[in-house]
């Protein structure tokens, strides 16, 4: 018999829709926590979208179970309330006060669970801010990520849902101190994270650039590299990224590429000297990476120490020989395909969480989990 899950025995309850809230919930479910997952009626409209939003769902609510409840009903909520008093945690990401008006919020379950850790996720912190509507988006766009990412004068979102996840990370680091400082108490606790703090928190080694040298930062393609070689090459074919961090790797480089020169010259050898003759070093290397195909830059690469990486597209993972090593778990999605999507990129006493998943049909569970509770 495998060992069980550091989570198992904990029990969650998820009021959540889209990214950050089963985000959160996910992670625990990977963790071995038991999650039960309220849908509306039907199933929750995330199932459903459309674009970029048709990989939410499978992604994020995988290990859960899922039962359906009218929470406009009395009976819904009787349900939901008999849930929650047994469980070690619920996590929400709705409006706020969405569920205080429906008797659930912290104040009303901590009463009849005072073990309860009750997680809110949030688009901010309270302050003058608490009250509006945010998404990943607008917190990137607000908390000066968009600003880096993109080119100057054209902020761009970042190619994933970073900070919905980031922050339902954040969530979870909350929820697990406050279930380690309830075994010293004996009490829950409400614990919050926003998307609006994270992206600050995110952003917060380019304010600490300013404060340390008085200079704003600037967006990320027309930033000053720390490093002379720390960029994207052409190749004949397809380009790589080559980081070249200390002096030692640095005549590595010289070395492996046949560039003698300018290992020879003595005004190269430290780091902050070849930045400032990046204009000089950067178009004779463009050059000279240009002659190989991708392939045989990775091969004078490989296991030399040097920073590099090939340009992976998302559809490329699936066949990535390292992610097949350990780093995805076998999902069947709703209507009975099997994939494999990523497991939580973590590693426990020698061995990988990721495990075979099903994805619940909206309500699935609803009979185990009424009889449990009756």
């Amino acid at each position: 018999m495998s060992a069980p899950l550091p989570l198992a025995g904990l029990t969650v309850v998820e009021f959540t829709h889209m990214v950050m809230g089963p985000a959160a919930g996910a992670i625990l479910a990977s963790l071995g926590a038991e999650v039960v997952r309220i849908e509306p009626i039907g199933g929750d409209h995330t199932r459903n979208l459309l674009g970029s939003g048709s990989g939410y769902f499978p992604m994020y609510n995988r290990h859960k179970q899922s039962i359906c409840l009218d929470l406009k009903s009395e009976d819904g909520i009787a349900t939901a309330r008999a849930l929650v008093e047994d469980a070690d945690i619920l996590i929400e990401n709705f409006r706020p006060g969405a569920l205080d008006r429906l008797g659930l919020g912290y104040d009303a379950l901590a009463q009849v669970n005072p073990r309860l850790v009750y997680c809110s996720l949030k688009g901010f912190l309270p302050g003058p801010y608490e009250n509006r509507t945010a998404l990943d988006e607008v917190a990137q766009m607000m908390g000066g990520l968009a600003y880096m990412t993109g080119p100057p004068g054209r902020p761009l979102r970042a190619g994933s849902s970073v900070i919905d996840v980031t922050g339902g990370m954040f969530g979870v680091i909350a929820i697990l101190a406050a279930v380690e400082e309830r075994h010293r108490t004996g009490n829950g606790q409400k614990v919050q994270s926003s998307l609006f703090e994270t992206t600050a928190y995110l952003v917060g080694q380019h304010m600490a650039q300013f404060a340390v040298t008085g200079k704003a930062a600037a967006p990320m393609p027309a930033r000053v590299s720390a490093w002379a070689i720390y960029d994207v090459f052409e190749t004949r074919d397809d380009p790589v990224f080559i980081g070249v961090v200390t002096d030692a790797l640095w005549q590595k480089f010289c070395t492996l590429f046949g560039l003698d020169d300018l290992w020879a010259d003595e005004g190269l050898r430290r780091n902050n000297d070849r930045v400032l003759a990046r204009d000089r070093i950067l178009p004779r290397i463009r050059t000279l990476i240009a002659t190989f195909t991708r392939d045989e830059v990775i091969a004078r690469l490989e296991g030399s120490g040097l920073p590099f990486a090939p340009i992976g597209r998302p559809e490329d993972m699936f066949d990535d020989p390292h992610l097949a090593a350990g780093g995805l778990e076998q999902v069947t999605l709703p209507d009975g395909r099997e994939t494999r999507l990523p497991a939580l990129p973590i590693e426990m006493a020698g061995r990988r969480l990721g495990r075979a998943a099903t994805l619940p049909e909206p309500g699935a569970d609803d009979q185990v989990i009424r009889s449990m509770i009756s």
